[in-house]
């Protein structure tokens, strides 16, 4: 991931929410990981630069 955001990509989400905490994609079965809101990112849409402007919108849907 550290290789594709320094070769020029950019993670969509970041790029509309770069201060926003807590945004996770997938949480662990074990230790009420979810209820707790302890989890991951392991979905991202990468963009190259020159379309980084184009992002109209990037939503988690962390209720699903």
């Amino acid at each position: 991931m550290t290789e594709l955001l320094n070769s020029g990509f950019v993670d969509s989400f970041r790029y509309v929410y770069p201060d926003k905490k807590d945004a996770y994609t997938w949480w662990s079965y074990m230790h009420n990981s979810r209820q707790k809101n302890v989890g991951w990112r392991i979905d991202y849409f990468l963009v190259s630069d020159s379309l980084k402007n184009s992002i109209q919108n990037v939503e988690i849907f962390d209720t699903v």
